[in-house]
């Protein structure tokens, strides 16, 4: 009857083996890039030349380290299962964008390192889930504007870096939520102080002046003079931006529904209006060769293990019909 016995028990031996090997392929220790600290739940894959983030990241993770790496997108669902997170940082990469919903399960995150990279806008809503984020770091960007409510969620929000970035301007009433700020790097900004949106920044220094610390360095474009001593004679004009969305004139639409077909010119489409009109669409990204490694390297695991545990599974049916 001892047979049985010992052949349940390495059935359970090489289910936990397998199953560790699974959720541990990231780890140097079992063949991953990245150095996994059990006892802390830190998992540091900094400065490794990684184009897409490691699969596999132990589920249980309190720290990420992905800074000084070759990222320039993340798919949507970079950080899902990930709801330990409490630190994960992003800097120094080329990032140019973040998809929509790339933070959402990360309710418990409190630091966000972003500075560094080569994002250029925000999508809206993507920090709405950060719910007790305390520290939000998009310092040497190349941000050129923000979009309506993008701190509105972050009422836990302590430090804010927005310094070294294209800012010319802020919604009204960007940091209105933020009433637990301390600090605030606005500094190196083009802040175009001639239109009237500058006013809403630099009444909000004026009253919030002592209490959040380095927003009185805020300067207009070219240092000229300092956001929180403009007035409304000098903000004077309603400035529209490049980016903002204008009407077509209605000239051009009666022009356009009266011409004959005849007269209407062929115009090109690029090839990539033809793919989304098919629904086709990129890959979130393409597997670097670690991960390749790592698949095939976690494949062969997986396929030894099953052997294995179909042998074990074998042993014991061949043990019970004896007895």
């Amino acid at each position: 009857m001892m047979g049985p016995v010992l052949a349940a028990c390495l059935l359970i031996i090489l289910s936990t083996a397998w199953i560790s090997q699974a959720n541990g392929a990231t780890c140097k220790k079992d063949g991953g890039v990245c150095t996994c600290n059990d006892q802390t739940k830190n998992v540091d894959c900094s400065s490794k030349g990684l184009t897409a983030i490691p699969s596999n990241i132990p589920t249980d993770t309190d720290r990420l380290e992905l800074d000084y790496n070759k990222l320039s997108s993340l798919p949507s669902k970079a950080f899902h299962g990930l709801q330990s997170l409490t630190y994960l940082s992003l800097s120094y990469n080329e990032l140019q964008t973040l998809p929509a919903g790339v933070f959402d399960e990360l309710k418990n995150l409190e630091t966000l390192w972003l500075e560094q990279n080569q994002l250029q806008t925000l999508p809206v809503g993507v920090f709405d889930h950060l719910v007790n984020l305390d520290k939000l770091y998009l310092r040497q960007n190349q941000l050129k504007s923000l979009p309506q409510g993008i701190f509105d969620h972050l009422t836990k929000l302590t430090i804010l870096w927005l310094s070294y970035n294209e800012l010319q301007r802020l919604p009204e009433g960007a940091f209105d939520f933020l009433e637990k700020l301390k600090m605030l790097q606005l500094t190196n900004n083009p802040w175009d102080c001639s239109c009237r949106d500058i006013l809403y920044l630099s009444n909000w220094i004026r009253e919030k002046k002592g209490t959040v610390s380095n927003i009185e360095a805020a300067e207009c474009d070219g240092g000229t003079k300092a956001v929180l001593e403009i007035t409304e004679e000098e903000a004077a004009e309603d400035c529209v931006y490049p980016n903002t969305t204008t009407a077509i004139p209605t000239t051009i639409i009666t022009t356009l529904a009266s011409s004959n077909d005849d007269d209407i010119p062929e115009l090109p489409v690029p090839q990539e209006n033809f793919q989304k009109f098919l629904g086709y669409q990129e890959p979130d990204h393409l597997p670097t060769q670690p991960q390749c490694l790592m698949s095939i390297s976690g494949y062969l695991g997986l396929m030894m293990s099953l052997v294995l545990t179909s042998a074990a599974i074998l042993y014991v049916i061949h043990f019970l019909k004896k007895a």
